[in-house]
């Protein structure tokens, strides 16, 4: 497994008499004298290159502490003779802005008279620190250890080294860097040998060269370059005081992956006068992870602004009014430590306090028009303060999937309770013996197989796990492995309380399956669906054991006898066929409806009748036109119904009513003419006169020939509907 490079840090410092020199950064201290005409202020005092270095250095380890609690290691090495080493070793609990601090105050400054200072030998036990093994790494190695079950598995190892020296030429530059190779080749060979280091995969060198500030450095940059297939080098010169310390800062966003935010806008109270308040900025350092919304959304790059004087860039967020309630919870996408770019300073010292106390503050973008965006918040969790990303895009969650939108339904639907049921039963714990013959995470999926084969997501698509009051415990025990006979019984208990209530008639309160209404008996399809669905879960976990098939023969015979007892209360049909009995209440619909007699002839014509219907039609049409003689009035139309379609109410069905009162609304708009209804339920005879003496009747044939030739002998008995 591949570590980061900033796993291990050493720094190797410098402890030279060059370092006693002054750094030329003047420090005024004599601040109440210096406006004063009559009294003459004390002098100036300049800072050493080894005081500005270890400011630097120390504000450097800082931020990784407060950024970082964990895996981020930083030793320190001096060139003392012999050489200084803290922390001890690279035990966590060692690790501490403290520690550190205390471990310099120890050492000191340089000696004037230390000529035996080697900045070598202290390269040389940065790398043989580097070599060490750490607990994390530790760690890891016993666990792939013991997962891959093999022989002892090599981690990479990988460190960074900072070497802040004063270099007498580019030639001293040179030699230091072959050093490095020579003493990592050395200890690689060492480090294979032994078991307990590990030797170096790859190795970054940062070499900074530091001057007083007024003078030439001597000595140009070099940019990060291989010098070996597993060192990289780096040569950076800087001049002492405030340059060191911006460089510093600046190389530990590059080695850690931070970033800057600077939350402007903050009200602060004037030190000098209370009633007054201005506006300051603070920068904050933390990963760069508290960004990524704001780079995946695309609006990065309008709020990032240039700071004089720094090589980097920061983020501009705007301070909002804070909000007292910490406890409500907001959505949030990461959350990460911060740290202040300037911790002494009055702002981030006031706004540290803020934040401890227990208030939160929101951050919004600086937008010149629109309404405001909220993308971060500061607050404080177990006296440590975090910077949470706020989620600025579409959340999933915020509008459900309704009904209509398929799968899932309204989250009230889903069976929520249930669920976190489910999720304490599969809990997992760690067991003391390991040495059980099946794994206990084989048993625990196998567990989780067998409660997933029927489990429904949502409320409508199920009835006994609507009913667990009923069924309890059936549906949890033929989830098991195996099952004993006590349990057998209960589960045959169960079954024969549910026969009980559908024998009694009782409804179940249970939501209509499937969201479409039961047809038919409402109690009876309610039963039917419990029986199918008690089967389909049996059926799914009969293969578990012999016992399960014992359940599953018994809800087969509870099915049975409640299907037969179901057809034979069917419609209270006398022992009629099925068809028999939907037709039934077709024809007692038509006789309370008391249709009138031609109506009700009409309804009964046989299919022979209705063919010849369509041979009249044809005849009629024929007649119009030959004779021009005015027709007697269409048939009322009747609307056949058949019988035991649509839903039944009160001995009717829907079409049934609705066919009778079409033909009461036709039959009241028009008159029969009196041919049918003089004939009754017999045959009527049409165009009588045509078989007359045509002295009975000059005008009407004389007409007729006028228009067409005679249709003497043309009488057609019509059979009429």
């Amino acid at each position: 497994m591949d570590f980061p490079l900033s796993h291990k840090t050493v720094f190797v410092l410098d402890h030279g008499p060059t370092f006693l020199q002054s750094s030329k950064q003047i420090v005024e201290y004599d601040i109440l004298n210096k406006g004063r005409p009559v009294v003459i202020p004390l002098s100036p005092l300049a800072k050493s290159l080894w005081t500005c270095t270890i400011e630097a250095v120390l504000e450097y380890s800082r931020i990784v502490y407060d950024v970082f609690s964990q895996n981020k290691l930083i030793r320190f090495v001096l060139s003392d003779s012999p050489v200084a080493v803290f922390p001890e070793s690279w035990v966590q609990r060692h690790q501490g802005q403290e520690q550190v601090m205390a471990k310099f105050a120890e050492h000191g400054p340089p000696s004037p008279t230390a000529d035996d200072c080697s900045i070598a030998e202290a390269i040389y036990s940065a790398v043989e620190l580097l070599c060490e093994v750490t607990e994390y790494q530790q760690d890891l190695q016993t666990t792939q250890t013991t997962l891959e079950n093999t022989n002892p598995v090599l981690i990479a190892n990988t460190g960074r080294i900072v070497c802040i020296t004063n270099c007498k030429s580019k030639a001293h530059i040179k030699q230091l860097e072959e050093k490095v190779l020579e003493i990592v080749a050395k200890n690689n060979r060492l480090a294979s040998e032994s078991e307990s280091m590990l030797p170096l995969n790859q190795l970054e060198f940062v070499l900074i060269h530091t001057v007083p500030l007024e003078d030439e450095t001597g000595v140009s940059d070099k940019a990060r370059r291989a010098i070996s297939p597993i060192i990289t080098s780096e040569v950076i010169a800087v001049r002492s005081g405030r340059y060191i310390a911006t460089k510093l800062a600046h190389l530990v966003q590059l080695h850690y992956d931070l970033a800057s935010t600077t939350v402007t806008g903050i009200p602060m109270k004037e030190e000098q006068n209370a009633n007054t308040s201005a506006n300051y900025d603070v920068e904050l350092l933390h990963p760069k992870t508290a960004h990524a919304e704001l780079r995946k959304i695309g609006c990065l790059e309008g709020i990032l602004a240039a700071r004089e004087g720094v090589p980097y860039e920061t983020v501009t967020l705007k301070w909002c009014t804070p909000r007292s309630n910490a406890v409500e919870l907001q959505y949030c996408t990461t959350a990460c430590r911060i740290s202040p770019m300037e911790v002494n300073s009055r702002p981030s010292s006031c706004l540290t306090n803020f934040l401890l106390s227990g208030r939160s503050v929101m951050l919004e973008q600086p937008r010149k028009s629109g309404q405001k965006v909220l993308s971060h918040m500061l607050t404080s969790h177990g006296g440590e303060i975090f910077i949470h990303t706020l989620g600025t895009s579409r959340l999933p969650l915020e509008d459900p999937p309704s009904i209509s939108e398929g799968c899932g339904g309204r989250v009230t639907d889903y069976r929520i309770t249930d669920f976190g049921e489910f999720m304490k039963e599969c809990r997992l714990a760690p067991i003391p013996d390991e040495s059980a013959e099946v794994k206990p995470v084989e048993k625990a999926k196998a567990q989780l197989e067998r409660m997933t084969r029927v489990w429904p997501m949502v409320i409508g698509e199920t009835a006994i796990f609507n009913l667990l009051s009923h069924l309890d415990p059936l549906p949890s025990l033929v989830t098991r492995e195996s099952l004993d006979k006590e349990e057998v019984l209960e589960c045959k208990r169960v079954l024969a309380h549910v026969a009980s209530l559908e024998q009694r008639g009782e409804a179940l309160p249970v939501p209509a399956v499937g969201g479409a209404r039961a047809k038919g008996n409402k109690r009876e399809e309610q039963y039917r669906h419990v029986w199918m669905e008690l089967e389909g879960l049996l059926r799914a976990h009969a293969s578990n054991s012999a016992r399960h098939q014992e359940v599953l023969e018994c809800v087969l015979e509870k099915r049975s006898v409640s299907e037969s007892a179901g057809s034979s209360r069917g419609g209270g049909g006398g022992g009629k066929s099925p068809l028999a009995r939907r037709k039934s209440p077709s024809v007692e619909s038509m006789k309370e409806e008391k249709v009138d007699e031609a109506s009700d002839s009409a309804e009964r014509v046989t299919l022979g009748e209705k063919a010849d219907l369509g041979k009249t039609v044809l005849h009629v049409g024929t007649i119009r036109s030959t004779l021009d003689s005015p027709l007697s009035p269409p048939a009322v139309r009747s609307f056949r119904a058949e019988p035991g379609i649509g839903f039944k109410a009160k001995g009717q069905n829907l079409l049934t009513m609705w066919t009778s009162r079409l033909n009461r609304i036709h039959l009241s708009r028009h008159a029969d003419f009196d041919g049918r209804l003089n004939a009754g339920s017999s045959k009527a005879e049409l165009y009588k006169n045509l078989q007359a003496k045509d002295e009975d009747h000059p005008r009407r044939l004389g007409d007729a020939n006028k228009r067409s030739s005679s249709p003497a002998g043309f009488t057609k008995r019509l059979k009429v509907s």
